[in-house]
C-alpha cells in the first residue's frame, strides 16, 4: 500500500514542479520490496553502486518495538530491521546516511521513559548503541539527537531521533573530531533562516495548519459535505469539500501550492453516531486541550482508551500516530481526516494516498492503510531541513560532491 502511494506521487503521476523518480529499471524491477528480498537477489547490483559513489542511503526501520506510545515489545522481530539497513548500507558504502526513529531507539529496553541510564559496551544497551558502534565500525562518523519537528515549521509536536553517519574516507582531512555532529549544529544555526525562507513563524499552530479544512464555517454554519468518491473507499462515506474556500495562513498556502482546486485527495469523514458525536463535543468543549485526556475524564466519559489527545488550536497538534482515533479535532466533534493528518506531517496538498483508509486486529502488522502510511513518515519540512543541512556539510566537507546537491534542489522547488 506504501508503495502504491509512492508510485503514484513519483513514478506515474508526478505533480507540479516535482521531479520524477529516477527508479533504476533496468535491473530493479518495479514494484514493492521487502528488504531481506532486494538484499538477497540484488546483493550484486547494490554492490556496484559503491563505484559511483552514492551520495546517500536514508532510511527508518519500523519503530514500533522501540516506541513509548505502543507496547515497547523487546522481542518484536521487527527491531532487528535495522540490522538489514546496516547490510544495506554495508554493501553500497554511501558517503553519508541517514536514519530517522522514535526517541525510544536510543533507551535500553527495561529503562523508564524518562530514566537517564544508559547501558553501553554489551547486548543489553540500546538498539541506537547497537546501530552506532556497526557504522562506525564500518568507517562512518555517526552522531544521534533528539529532533523536535514543531521547531522546523511542522504544526505538531514531533520528537525523533535523526542519525546522521558519514564515511570518513571520503571527507576532507581536519581536526580530530566527530564531523556528523556539524550536521546538527547547522541544522540549528539555520532554523531561523529556514522558517523564514518558508514564511512561517515560531511554531505553526493546528489552526494556522487546517483552519480551512473544519466543518463550521466563521459564521457558525456549515461547509457543505460531498459524497466520497474514492475507488479505495466503500460506500456511504462524505467528505469535507474545499470548493470555495480559500487558504488563511502562510502554511495553508504553502501547502495548497500546486494542489487541484476542485476537489482534494483522502478528505473522507469518519461515520460517528450522534452519541459519539455528542460525547467527542463535550470533550472537545470541557476537557483540557493539547494534553492526553486523564484518567479522572476518561473514567468520567467511560472510556476504555488511554491515549485520547483533544487538540488545541493555538498549538502545534500532538503527536500523529497510525491510530486515527488518538486525536480529536479542536472544534469539530470528530477525528480527524487522512488529509488534516498529512497537513500536520507538513505533507503538500497534491500528494495522494493510496490504498484502504484504515485496518485492524492482526492486520495491523501486514497491511499500510493511508493513516498509517502518514503516522509513520517522516515530516517533509523536517526532512528538507535535515537535508539542506547535511548538503551544506559535505559541500564543505567532501572529497568529491555531485548528485546530492541536484536531489536537494528538486526537493527544495518541490516545497516551496
Amino acid at each position: 500500500m506504501a508503495f502504491r502511494t509512492f508510485r503514484a506521487n513519483f513514478l506515474d503521476a508526478p505533480r507540479g514542479r516535482v521531479s520524477r523518480f529516477a527508479w533504476p529499471d533496468e535491473w530493479l524491477q518495479v514494484r514493492a520490496w521487502a528488504i531481506d528480498e532486494i538484499l538477497d537477489k540484488h546483493a550484486e547490483e547494490l554492490g556496484a553502486l559503491c563505484e559511483q559513489p552514492v551520495d546517500l542511503v536514508a532510511g527508518g526501520p519500523p519503530c514500533q518495538g522501540f516506541s513509548f506510545a505502543g507496547r515497547r515489545n523487546p522481542n518484536d522481530p521487527r527491531n532487528q530491521l535495522f540490522k538489514r539497513y546496516l547490510d544495506f548500507v554495508k554493501l553500497v558504502q554511501p558517503t553519508a546516511v541517514l536514519l530517522e526513529n522514535v526517541p525510544g531507539m536510543a533507551v535500553a529496553h527495561g529503562v523508564a521513559k524518562s530514566g537517564e541510564r544508559r547501558l553501553r559496551g554489551d547486548v543489553s544497551g540500546s538498539y541506537f548503541e547497537t546501530l552506532t558502534q556497526e557504522l562506525e565500525d564500518l568507517g562512518y562518523d555517526v552522531k544521534g539527537e533528539i529532533v523536535d519537528a514543531s521547531r522546523f515549521g511542522v504544526p505538531q509536536k514531533r520528537s525523533r531521533l535523526i542519525v546522521v553517519g558519514l564515511l570518513r574516507e571520503r571527507l576532507r582531512p581536519a581536526a580530530k573530531g566527530n564531523r556528523a555532529a556539524l550536521v546538527f549544529e547547522r541544522l540549528e544555526s539555520q532554523r531561523a533562516s529556514f522558517l523564514q525562507s518558508l514564511g512561517l513563524g515560531e511554531t505553526v499552530s493546528a489552526r494556522d495548519a487546517i483552519g480551512d479544512l473544519t466543518l463550521r464555517r466563521s459564521d457558525g454554519g456549515f461547509w457543505p459535505l460531498i459524497d466520497c468518491i474514492d475507488p479505495e473507499s466503500p460506500k456511504g462515506f462524505q467528505e469535507l469539500a474545499y470548493d470555495g474556500r480559500r487558504p488563511k495562513s502562510t502554511y495553508q498556502r504553502l501547502m495548497r501550492s500546486e494542489a487541484p482546486i476542485d476537489r482534494m485527495d483522502s478528505m473522507r469523514l469518519a461515520r460517528h453516531s450522534d452519541a459519539v458525536r455528542s460525547r467527542f463535543w463535550e470533550i472537545v468543549t470541557f476537557c483540557r486541550q493539547g494534553v492526553r485526556m486523564n484518567d479522572r475524564d476518561r473514567e468520567s466519559f467511560k472510556l476504555r482508551k488511554h491515549r485520547i489527545y483533544p487538540m488545541s488550536a493555538s498549538e502545534p497538534a500532538p503527536t500523529v500516530t497510525t491510530l486515527p482515533d488518538d486525536i480529536l479535532h479542536y472544534c469539530d466533534p470528530r477525528i480527524l481526516t487522512v488529509r488534516e493528518y498529512a497537513r500536520l506531517q507538513s505533507f503538500p496538498d497534491w500528494y495522494v494516498f493510496k490504498g484502504k483508509y484504515t485496518t485492524g486486529g492482526d492486520r495491523r502488522t501486514k497491511e499500510c492503510p493511508r493513516y498509517t502510511q502518514v503516522g509513520n513518515a517522516v515530516p517533509p519540512l523536517l526532512a528538507l531541513a535535515v537535508a539542506r543541512a547535511l548538503r551544506d556539510v559535505l559541500a564543505s566537507h567532501r572529497v568529491t560532491f555531485r548528485a546530492a546537491g541536484d536531489s536537494i534542489d528538486a526537493m527544495e522547488t518541490a516545497m516551496t
